[in-house]
C-alpha cells in the first residue's frame, strides 16, 4: 500500500498510509439486490436505473452505454459488472446528480419578461470596481459560461471625438468600444444560440451617439434585432430571437435642451442625469439621434415621480426598469406586490449597490422572489452568492435562460398576484446523504492543506432559496485522510423548489485559522436527479476539478411523510 510523508523536520517525519476507497454500505446494498450471484447484466443495471434512480425513460441502450464506458477498466468483466465496476460506475460522468449536457426544455415560446436571464453587471471590468483595468477577457469569458445581460458604460474620451467603455468617475482604465462589440459578436453563441442582451449605460452627445449606431449596425448586421415600433406591448419570446442581439439602454440626458427636473442617482451613488434607467417623455427621445433611437429593442426608463410611477405597467407599452439592491429592498416593503404585477410583462434589473468597490455581489433572491429579470451581478470575482447565482443558471440546459415559476406570473379572479410576503407551506422534502468524497490526492499536491499529514476534510452543505427555505448543514470532520467517508444524513424542507439551489462547500479543518477551501458546487434542486449519484466539484471561479467529487444519495417525498 502505498505511503505519503509529511516532513515535521530535519529529522522527523509523519508517515501516512494511503487507502483505496472501498465501496460504502449503501452502494453495496443496491448492488446486492440488483445483482444475481454477484454480477450485474445489462438487463440488471436497465432495472437499478429505473427502480432506485428513478430513471423512468431509461432503455437497455442506455445501460449498455454505461457498460461500453467501462471496458477500458481492468475491473471489467465481459459477463457483467462486479461490485468494484458498478462502483466505479456510480462516482463516474455517466451518473451526475445534475447532467451537464442536459438539454434546454423550458417552454421558450413567452415573451422575455417571463424569463430569468443570467445577466452581468459592469462586464468589461477585471477585477474591482475602482481601479481594476477594462478589458474584453471578462465579456468573453462571460458569454462563454452562458450569460445572456452584458452591461457596457459609453463615455466620450479625453478628446471627446471617440467612445470609449470605462467605468465613470472612477480610475479604472478604458477599452475600445469596437473591441468590446467584436468580442460580443465572436462568442455570444457558443454556450447557448438565445439571444444576448447588451445594456448601454450611455454618457454621449448625439453625434457620438451617431458614431454608436454605425458601429453596432456594421458589427452585428442581420444579428442585430429591429423592433418594428418603439412601443411594444408584448416583448418578443427568446425562442424568436434565436442567435440574435438586442440593445437596451435610454437616451442621454445631460445634452438634452431642456431640464426636466427628474434627476436621479447612478449606479456609483453620484448625482447624475444620466442613471440607467430613467425615462423621457417621448418629445425628448426626438431629439436623439434618429439612428441611434433605432437600434434600442428594449427601453429602459424611469417615469417621473416616485417609486409607485415607476412602477405602473403602460398596457400599450413594454419597457425595462433599472433599481439598485437598496432600491429594491426598500421597494418591496410597500409595493411587494406590485412589483410582481409590474414583472410579469415589463423587465426588471437589479444592480449592485455602489459600495460594493470589491466587485462582491448580493442575495439574488430577493429580486428573483418578486419576478426581477434581470438579477445583475459582478461575474469576475467569486463568492457564495456568485456560486448560486451560476449554480441557478446550470438550469435548463445552461442557456442562461430559466422560465418564471407559474406563481409570479398568474392573476387571480380578482387581478390579485402571488405576495412574496406571505406565509409559504411546505412542497416536498430533500433527503441528502453525504457518503464520500475522493480526488483530492490527484488534483492537489499532498502538503496542500497540512504540511506534516493528510487533510481533515468536512463537507457544508445546505439549501439557498427565500428565506424560509435557507438553511445550511455540516458533516462530522473526517481526521488524517484523503478519501473521507462521512455516511451522514440530511433534511431539508423546501417551500418553492423553483428557485432552491443546492449548495456544497468542502473544507478542510484548520486549528490555526479559517478553513482551507477543497472545492464547491451549486445545483438547481429542480433538476436533480435521485438515487445515488456523482457530484464534481469546482474552484473558486466556478471551473471543474478533473477528479474532485463527492458522493451522494438523494431523494425527495412530501411533506406528509414526515
Amino acid at each position: 500500500m502505498p505511503k505519503q510523508n509529511f516532513k515535521v523536520c530535519l529529522c522527523w517525519r509523519r508517515i501516512f498510509k494511503t487507502r483505496v476507497v472501498e465501496p460504502p454500505p449503501d452502494v453495496k446494498n443496491a448492488f446486492n439486490h440488483f445483482s444475481q450471484s454477484g454480477t450485474m447484466t445489462v438487463d440488471d443495471l436497465l432495472t437499478f436505473l429505473i427502480e432506485h434512480q428513478g430513471e423512468n425513460n431509461a432503455t437497455k441502450e442506455d445501460a449498455q452505454a454505461i457498460f461500453d464506458s467501462l471496458k477500458h477498466l481492468n475491473i471489467f468483466q465481459r459477463r457483467g459488472l462486479h461490485l468494484e465496476a458498478f462502483f466505479r460506475y456510480l462516482l463516474g460522468d455517466h451518473n451526475l446528480a445534475h447532467p451537464p449536457s442536459s438539454k434546454v426544455h423550458h417552454d421558450m415560446t413567452a415573451p422575455l419578461a417571463h424569463y430569468f436571464l443570467f445577466t452581468g453587471h459592469n462586464s468589461y471590468l477585471t477585477g474591482n470596481q475602482v481601479i481594476s483595468a477594462s478589458s474584453v477577457e471578462p465579456i468573453k469569458d462571460a458569454l462563454l459560461r452562458g450569460v445572456r445581460v452584458i452591461e457596457l458604460d459609453l463615455w466620450p474620451n479625453s478628446k471627446g471625438d471617440d467612445v470609449e467603455i470605462r467605468h465613470g468617475g472612477t480610475l479604472t482604465s478604458p477599452v475600445d468600444l469596437q473591441k468590446c462589440l467584436q468580442a460580443i459578436k465572436e462568442n455570444a453563441f457558443h454556450a447557448s444560440e438565445y439571444p444576448v442582451v447588451i445594456t448601454f449605460e450611455d454618457h454621449l452627445n448625439p453625434n457620438l451617439q451617431k458614431k454608436v449606431a454605425k458601429m453596432v449596425t456594421e458589427t452585428f448586421g442581420d444579428m442585430l434585432y429591429w423592433s418594428e415600433t418603439e412601443n411594444m406591448q408584448q416583448f418578443p419570446s427568446p425562442e424568436s430571437l434565436k442567435k440574435r442581439i438586442l440593445i437596451s439602454t435610454k437616451p442621454p440626458k445631460e445634452y438634452l435642451g431642456e431640464n426636466r427636473g427628474d434627476v436621479s442617482e447612478t449606479e456609483s451613488g453620484r448625482r447624475n442625469p444620466s442613471d440607467v434607467g430613467e425615462h423621457f417623455p417621448d418629445e425628448d427621445e426626438e431629439n436623439t439621434v434618429v439612428q441611434y433611437r433605432q437600434l434600442i429593442a428594449i427601453h429602459a426608463g424611469k417615469l417621473k415621480g416616485g417609486l409607485e410611477n415607476w412602477l405602473s405597467d403602460d398596457p400599450m407599452k413594454v419597457r425595462r426598469l433599472s433599481l439598485s439592491e437598496q432600491e429594491l429592498e426598500n421597494a418591496i416593503r410597500t409595493y411587494a406586490t406590485k412589483i410582481v404585477r409590474f414583472t410579469q410583462r415589463n423587465l426588471l434589473r437589479v444592480y449592485p449597490k455602489g459600495t460594493r468597490l470589491d466587485s462582491s455581489n448580493y442575495n439574488p433572491f430577493v429580486g428573483w422572489m418578486h419576478g426581477a429579470q434581470m438579477v445583475a451581478f459582478n461575474m469576475q470575482g467569486y463568492g457564495k452568492y456568485l456560486w448560486i447565482m451560476q449554480g441557478m443558471f446550470k438550469a435548463n440546459g445552461g442557456c442562461g435562460y430559466v422560465k418564471k415559476p407559474d406563481f409570479l406570473l398568474r392573476r387571480g379572479e380578482n387581478d390579485e398576484v402571488f405576495n412574496p410576503s406571505a406565509p409559504l407551506e411546505v412542497k416536498t422534502v430533500m433527503r441528502v446523504k453525504v457518503i464520500l468524497g475522493e480526488g483530492w490526492h490527484q488534483d492537489f499536491h499532498h502538503t496542500a492543506f497540512d504540511r506534516y499529514s493528510p487533510p481533515d476534510f468536512y463537507t457544508k452543505i445546505g439549501i439557498a432559496g427565500v428565506p424560509e427555505d435557507k438553511d445550511v448543514k455540516q458533516t462530522a470532520i473526517i481526521e488524517d485522510e484523503w478519501l473521507p467517508v462521512w455516511d451522514q444524513d440530511f433534511e431539508f424542507l423546501i417551500r418553492v423548489p423553483e428557485l432552491a439551489v443546492l449548495r456544497i462547500q468542502v473544507l478542510e479543518y484548520d486549528t490555526t485559522g479559517r478553513p482551507d477551501f477543497g472545492g464547491q458546487t451549486s445545483l438547481p434542486v429542480s433538476e436533480l436527479r435521485t438515487g445515488i449519484r456523482t457530484v464534481p466539484l469546482c474552484d473558486k471561479k466556478g471551473n471543474k476539478y478533473k477528479h474532485v467529487r463527492l458522493l451522494l444519495s438523494i431523494n425527495f417525498g412530501r411533506p406528509y411523510d414526515l
